[in-house]
């Protein structure tokens, strides 16, 4: 392939696709370089059986009939983490996931394909805490307003649409004397409803004749968000805002990007200039497909593969050493807490007798307490929900728990056979939440490469992540005030998971700005190579889900990377 551009993107997730457009509008030539494949495109399709075309540039090729017919919305067919189409490993799903190696036991929830992780990511777009920014990173809370307002009108973000689990939610938190937060910016605890990168729902969608029909414009509270969201008349208008249906056909708009899948960058390279030093010319990729490799050049690089891979392909390319490569690695260490109803005190609230937590956005109210974390409602398809909910603790099985009256809630720990089954039972009554930690940074937490194990895009990742008393402490004290908002809901019992600090849907923080990169996200040590995914965060926000943030770091780095290199 021969494509003459001037900058090379590593990875079409929530930051790289933002780069992409946002160069692409201002004239750079980009080449985005995905190792996952791409759906939805006439070019692939038949994304998992077959490689088709090496890349394409043409918004006309988006093709909502070939995303329609590959994002089921089943659970397993989408997110099994083995063989479902979301998943972290090549297109063909009869060959394995890439592997890494987490010694402490764990999972790390990311996905390849255009879109990255935001194709299964529930839409959550809040801000960070500004306590969390101004005078701990390098550039103020202030001056990220104006790219987080960029972002929130592209995807758009608004006030995700409320079901019967949100209002039961607000009952409790006001119940609880929680305040409702009128604001973006929080600064002080408080409920409010999900800023979220979902279209709102059709206005007509209370009409009994209304036509539930996948053409349909805006949510239609099928609850599929986490499974692929198809809903919608094109591509571009598809319900929930992940970047393969928001920033990519934006970029492809431009006529400057050419977005190449099937594509895992294994190394970058690198020469010495008598003015810049060291400095980032080109990667060498691996084709996924046919194994294939290749070098493809340009005048600026770009990192954004995410939490892992991107300090992961920094090591594997032998860069300059600096003592925090993959090191401070925050992950908010979860938890989630669940209340279950009797019939007759949701129709007292609600006037149904069930709350139907399959229903809706999967995450649309959310509780938020700058200096402790975050907690937001979460309702999903049973078989996700019931493994979030009663298989992921750390502290062993609760029948097995001796019983401690001291504690508010009456089930902690896994849950199997009878207990789980009379557990389910009610689900169609059960309110959940999760619990997102304000996680420190901490060096000791991070990612490494095994000195002996190794894959065919080269030494496999290491992830070791150590929270600290503290962080204990915050999630602990999450879990509690979870637990009285869904008590004064009316609950009559409560559920606790306690989960594993091992579960990691939230890796940030990996290679800091301030750190590893100046303010502008160019690599101290290897001049024209910046870093646009979750990994240059510089902490964990103080708990909010990191994406949008993300989005609008990205935005501002495409800004100071066209000023530096492109004026």
């Amino acid at each position: 392939m021969t494509y003459a551009a001037d900058v090379i993107i590593i990875g079409a997730g929530g930051g790289g696709s933002v780069v992409a457009k946002e160069l692409g509008e201002k004239g750079v030539k980009v080449l985005l370089l995905e190792a996952g494949t791409w759906y939805g495109n006439k070019k692939w399709p038949n994304p998992n059986q077959e490689h088709g075309a090496v890349c394409d540039s043409n918004p006309e090729n988006l093709s909502h009939e070939i995303l329609n017919r590959k994002f089921t919305g089943y659970e397993g067919d989408m997110n099994d983490f083995v063989s479902g189409k979301f998943r972290w490993g090549p297109a063909d799903r009869n060959r394995y996931p890439w592997f890494r190696y987490i010694p402490q036991g764990g999972f790390a929830w990311q996905i390849s394909g255009v879109g990255g992780t935001t194709l299964n990511y529930l839409g959550n777009s809040p801000r960070a805490f500004p306590s969390a920014v101004d005078d701990v990173w390098p550039i103020s809370y202030r001056e990220m307003i104006p790219y987080y307002e960029k972002v929130e009108a592209t995807l758009p973000v608004s006030p995700a649409p409320m079901t019967a689990k949100e209002e039961l939610f607000f009952h409790g938190a006001q119940k609880a004397g929680w305040s409702l937060l009128k604001t973006l910016n929080v600064t002080s605890p408080g409920y409010r409803p999900q800023p979220n990168a979902i279209l709102p729902t059709d206005l007509n969608i209370n009409d009994p004749y209304f036509q539930f029909e996948e053409n349909t414009e805006g949510c239609t509270l099928c609850g599929s968000c986490i499974n692929g969201c198809h809903i919608g008349p094109t591509v571009e208008k598809i319900a929930k805002r992940s970047t393969l249906v928001s920033y990519i056909p934006l970029a492809l708009k431009t006529g400057n990007v050419m977005v190449r899948p099937n594509t895992f960058v294994i190394k970058i390279l690198t020469e010495k200039d008598e003015s810049d030093g060291l400095k980032a010319i080109g990667v060498q990729y691996r084709d996924t497909w046919t194994g294939e490799t290749g070098e493809l050049r340009a005048k600026v690089v770009v990192m954004a593969a995410g939490g892992i891979e991107t300090p992961r392909l920094w090591l594997n390319s032998k860069l300059p050493n600096n003592s925090w490569i993959g090191k401070g690695l925050t992950s908010h260490w979860s938890d989630t807490v669940s209340g279950i109803f009797d019939e007759q005190i949701l129709m007292n609230i609600l006037g149904v007798p069930n709350i139907k937590p399959y229903v809706g956005p999967n995450s649309a109210a959310r509780f938020d307490y700058p200096g402790v974390g975050a907690i937001q409602g979460f309702g999903s398809s049973p078989g996700l929900l019931s493994t979030l909910l009663y298989a992921f603790s750390k502290n062993g099985y609760n029948f097995l728990r001796k019983t401690d009256s001291e504690e508010p809630w009456d089930v902690r720990g896994r849950v199997v056979g009878r207990e789980l089954k009379e557990l389910m039972m009610e689900y169609p009554r059960t309110l959940s939440v999760l619990i997102f930690t304000d996680d420190e940074v901490n060096k000791k937490s991070g990612i490494t490469l095994d000195p002996v194990l190794k894959d065919e895009h080269g030494s496999i990742p290491v992830i070791k992540y150590y929270p600290s008393k503290r962080d204990k402490q915050k999630r602990d004290k999450l879990a509690v005030i979870a637990t009285n908002i869904l008590k004064k809901a009316g609950a009559k019992k409560i559920i606790r998971t306690d989960c594993s600090p091992y579960l990691f849907a939230h890796l940030e923080s990996t290679m800091r700005m301030g750190y590893v990169t100046d303010s502008n996200c160019e690599a101290f040590q290897v001049k024209r190579l910046f870093i646009a995914d979750n990994s240059v965060l510089y902490n964990s926000l103080g708990g909010p889900n990191p994406t949008l943030t993300t989005q609008a770091l990205a935005t501002r780095t495409a800004e100071k990377l066209t000023q530096k290199y492109f004026c």
